[in-house]
């Protein structure tokens, strides 16, 4: 059976992919095994609904849009540099990228090449005058005065070549390309408009994706959020395109060369530390050639490269004075990091309940054999339970191994009642968690207070499963099913999602209340739960709350909860009145964000599912 299912994914595989495509499902497969290989490829084919090419197709600039955004005039534009550092360049991809940079529609760029390539003997001279490459960028230097070339007197490897690019720009920003990749036509004009509408911005990225050897085939989009720090700190994210300031990225030192490999990254970490704002286009302008020798299409290929992100990681890390691990994940160039706890707070657990003894014991149970971090209290609420056996359990656990009950004597409030909870805690730390959850990670307490320590942060939420073992929530995505919902629901747990974002450390808009994490000061400063909300978005608005206060919200995947989810209360009727007004409130309240969508998402991906497919 294994053997007829390895088959038929091959299969699928060679009619949908490049052959170099199909070696790097070959070396996945050698170093993870059959099974995850298979968790891998299921994952790549049944995440998209939509055909990416066809998508890209009919979502780029038609050549209507191009004729008009070349039509446009500017009164005093910004100038942006190109820096491109070549070395033995393909001649065929050498010219399509010089094309895709004279194709642009704004104007007012340069192209900025600097090449290290090996060099040619005159023939008249003992002297080496030119490079290999010179021949092929002479026609584009006579045609366009905006290109500007420039042979190296030795290779330094990227990082040392394209710092010399950026000694050689003029202009006010500088975009930066590989020599083998190609923009969209609209590139540079999306990302002027970006700087127009805002003096502030420093950095600006795009969306991308991957094109084939042969340009004909584009493939694999990354739609990226908005910056998003935890997600950087996890994996390279931003990537391409990549425009800074031109002062600042003097200001950041240009590209070091300890970190060649992972030099992008390290250089975005220190863009991004200096900037006064970030900005992201949210449209594919740029695409990644794949090849054989390309990280983007063979990461053996450069192994080395990914030791180098994390010493990136790590060195930025040490720059914001911040304590942490950082270790590799299975999957190369995605990086964990584990925060270091700093002090000994009180975490107060706070866990409504109806009757259930048996749940509410079985999630006792779990906090108890899966909890290393010792400065705890649980404080269990009451509602209006009508067992006998409940009762008598209170009396076995109260004030006994960290436990107080409280009650609650009004109705089911799930607002109400966590408010009140809160005011009765001790702990600098309040932990939301549901009576029907078991806790399957050990030390995930001490995950997650690490994180929500940081200064940055305001709430921290764990990765929650339903008992088959699919994800019930990997955080929250504001929009989603026309309000908001949570991530990458019913997928496989082994999966790891859209770009690997239901399996590392990222910043959302939202987690759930099930299990998350609040800094009680956030809490209080932020005015609780909105307890209008009795039932249902209650946790969205506290999130939208934090997040409105300047806060971040940390999905910690690293937490790992099962969720039995509804099981003490019965699933909420979607026709209720009471639904419905809830339904109402949260819109209304927070129309202006819902409009402009979830920052933390991107609008090429669609609201109706939750797999991160790409929007009709």
């Amino acid at each position: 059976m294994k053997d007829r299912e390895y088959h038929m994914q091959m299969g699928r595989l060679a009619k949908a992919v490049s052959p170099a495509y199909i070696k790097k499902a070959y070396r996945y497969l050698k170093r993870h095994g059959l099974k995850q290989f298979l968790i891998r490829l299921t994952e790549r084919f049944s995440a998209q609904d939509i055909d990416y090419g066809e998508w890209f197709a009919l979502n780029r600039a038609d050549e209507k849009e191009l004729a008009e955004q070349r039509s446009r005039t500017y009164e005093d534009p910004v100038k942006i540099s190109i820096a491109v550092a070549l070395y033995r360049t393909s001649e065929k991809f050498l010219r399509a990228m010089i094309e895709s940079v004279t194709a642009q529609t704004y104007p007012h760029w340069e192209l900025c090449l600097v090449d290290a390539s090996p060099r040619r003997q005159d023939k008249d001279s003992d002297y080496c005058t030119e490079t290999i490459l010179t021949e092929t960028v002479r026609p584009y230097l006579a045609q366009d005065e905006r290109i500007r070339y420039q042979i190296l007197d030795r290779n330094s490897g990227f990082s040392g070549n394209i710092n010399e690019a950026i000694r050689m720009a003029k202009g006010a920003f500088i975009g930066f390309l590989d020599h083998d990749d190609l923009l969209e036509p609209d590139a540079l004009y999306h990302v002027a408009r970006v700087i127009r509408e805002d003096g502030r911005t420093d950095v600006i990225y795009t969306d991308e994706d991957k094109v084939n050897r042969r340009g004909t085939k584009y493939l694999t989009p990354n739609m990226k959020p908005d910056f998003n720090l935890d997600l950087l700190r996890s994996n390279n994210y931003i990537c391409h395109f990549l425009v800074v300031r031109k002062t600042l990225a003097e200001k950041a030192g240009g590209f070091h060369q300890e970190f060649d490999g992972a030099q992008d990254h390290d250089f975005i970490f220190r863009c991004a530390e200096g900037a006064r704002k970030i900005s992201h286009v949210p449209k594919v302008l740029y695409h990644w050639r794949t090849h054989e020798g390309s990280t983007s299409d063979n990461p053996d290929s450069k192994l080395y490269a990914f030791e180098a992100g994390k010493r990136a990681v790590e060195a930025h890390l040490e720059r914001m004075g911040v304590r942490a691990k950082v270790t590799d994940t299975p999957d190369l160039g995605y990086y964990r990091v584990q925060y270091e706890l700093q002090g000994n707070p009180m975490v107060s657990v706070l866990i409504p309940n109806k009757d259930e003894k048996e749940t509410l014991q079985k999630c006792l149970e779990s906090i108890r054999k899966k909890t290393t971090y010792e400065n705890y209290e649980i404080l269990i609420i009451e509602n209006n339970s009508t067992t006998k056996e409940i009762f008598e359990f209170y009396k076995e656990i109260d004030g006994r191994d960290r436990v107080r009950v409280l009650r609650w004597e009004g109705a089911f409030n799930y607002s109400a009642i966590n408010n009140f909870a809160a005011r009765q805690a001790k702990g600098d730390y309040l932990l939301f968690l549901n009576n029907d959850t078991q806790v399957i990670t050990t030390g995930w307490m001490q995950e997650l207070l690490a994180t929500c320590q940081r200064k940055e942060v305001g709430m921290a939420g764990a990765k929650l499963y339903f008992p088959d073992d699919t994800v019930q929530s990997a955080g929250t995505v504001i929009g989603l099913g026309g309000l908001a919902d949570h991530a990458f629901v019913n997928m496989p747990r082994k999966q790891a999602g859209y770009m690997h974002r239901a399996s590392i450390q990222v910043d959302m808009s939202g987690v759930t209340a099930a299990c998350a994490m609040v800094k009680r000061s956030v809490f209080e400063e932020v005015g609780g739960f909105e307890e209008k909300l009795t039932v249902a978005f209650n946790d969205v608005d506290l999130g939208l709350k934090i997040i409105q206060a300047g806060y971040l919200i940390v999905f910690d995947p690293y937490a790992e909860l099962y969720h039995y989810e509804s099981k003490s209360r019965g699933v909420s009727d979607e026709k209720n009145p009471r639904h419905q007004e809830e339904v109402r409130y949260t819109r209304e309240k927070w129309a202006d964000f819902i409009e402009k969508g979830d920052p933390c998402y991107n609008p090429n991906l669609t609201l109706a599912k939750h797999n991160f497919s790409l929007r009709k």
